[in-house]
């Protein structure tokens, strides 16, 4: 089956980009390198095109009951022009994906009420997901797959302000963390979202599909690939889906992954009771943070043991990372065994590296 491909390919291969396969998109892994890309984003700033990410939205009289009844926080709080972070789980408790559900503003351009992003490659199942549910449930609400209608392209990092504030008739000082708005960008009707997967501040720019082009263009900083993007979402421990949990590969609820502040528990959704009696239980393991003394890269597999080689866990993610100049890695741990502070082993290549139980984020940002 053929890759889909970002409506800024071109633009991509013309620039020399590195591409990979993620989530069944062709997408740049790395433009110049991916420590020249991260350091931009954390020392000024650095744009990324997210558009394999995927974009449902929800309208009709019922479009709240639908979306709230099938993530884990509660949206029913939101106002127009809110946003928030959520887990989307089945009736076990376990994490199909993990997504941000935005009530979209007023002059949002069409009559829907509600868009969530899913990941990359989930966007399919994500909208059979929400009408299967409508059906079963007799609501009366519209969804739709708008994944290949719209881009999204982030700009991230301390100089993001400055850089979109005069392609923009939007005041960005108002715009507070988890707050959109409608404004134009470079010509193109934007979201401007002040929202982000890097740890640092910024916008991602949702943007008609054949409008891309244009609004990539006016933000005039360092591209930057999914390479860039994993190192800089890692320092902030935070989660990618598919590898950090997986409802085949590595079944997880929000509480072991660490994401327990977005669930609320007194509203009704999909996988509630089981999450209920996790929050009062406690996990068995959480998602810790792995920091490594000795020099080495932890990689996704990698076993995680005591001092004297018993079992602990497995990396699910790791990397060098380029702020901290050392390995990092998160790994599913038992609570009652390990605490941020304890030593452990992690084994690379066969050699047990001297390493740290950590909280995360790895950075203070």
């Amino acid at each position: 089956m053929a890759l889909r491909q970002s409506p800024l390919a071109a633009v991509h291969a013309d620039r020399g980009a590195k591409f990979t396969d993620f989530g069944g998109w062709e997408m740049p892994v790395e433009f110049d390198s991916i420590r020249a890309e991260h350091e931009a984003v954390r020392e000024s700033a650095g744009r990324f095109d997210v558009s394999h990410m995927g974009q449902v939205t929800v309208g009709g009289p019922d479009a709240e009951a639908l979306t709230n009844h099938l993530v884990t926080n509660d949206v029913a709080d939101l106002d127009p022009g809110e946003s928030c972070y959520a887990a989307i789980t089945d009736d076990a408790g376990v994490m199909l994906d993990d997504t941000i559900v935005y009530r979209l503003p007023a002059d949002w351009p069409d009559e829907s009420d509600f868009l969530f992003v899913p990941n990359a490659g989930h966007d399919a199942q994500m909208t059979d997901r929400w009408t299967d549910h409508r059906d079963e449930w007799g609501l009366d609400a519209t969804v739709e797959n708008r994944t290949e209608s719209f881009a999204i392209v982030a700009l991230q990092g301390r100089d993001a302000r400055d850089l979109l504030g005069p392609e923009t008739d939007a005041d960005l000082s108002d715009l507070g963390r988890f707050e959109a708005a409608m404004a134009d960008v470079a010509g193109a009707e934007t979201l401007i979202a002040r929202t982000g997967y890097t740890g640092e501040g910024g916008y991602e720019l949702v943007c008609p599909w054949d409008d891309a082009e244009t609004v990539w263009a006016a933000l005039e900083c360092q591209p930057c690939g999914l390479g860039a993007r994993d190192t800089l979402r890692l320092e902030m421990g935070f989660l990618l889906s598919g590898q950090d949990f997986d409802p085949d590969e590595e079944p997880r609820n929000p509480y072991e992954a660490g994401i327990g502040f977005a669930v609320t528990l007194d509203h009704e959704f999909v996988g509630r009771d089981a999450l209920e009696r996790v929050d009062a239980e406690g996990p068995d393991e959480r998602l810790r943070g792995v920091e490594l003394i000795d020099r080495g890269v932890p990689r996704h597999g990698y076993a995680v043991t005591t001092a004297d080689g018993d079992p602990l866990g497995t990396v699910t993610s790791g990397t060098m990372s380029p702020t901290l100049d050392s390995g990092i890695a998160l790994a599913y741990l038992p609570t009652e065994r390990v605490s941020p502070g304890d030593l452990v082993r992690v084994e690379i290549r066969g050699e047990p590296k001297k390493a740290r139980i950590t909280t995360t984020p790895f950075l203070d940002r």
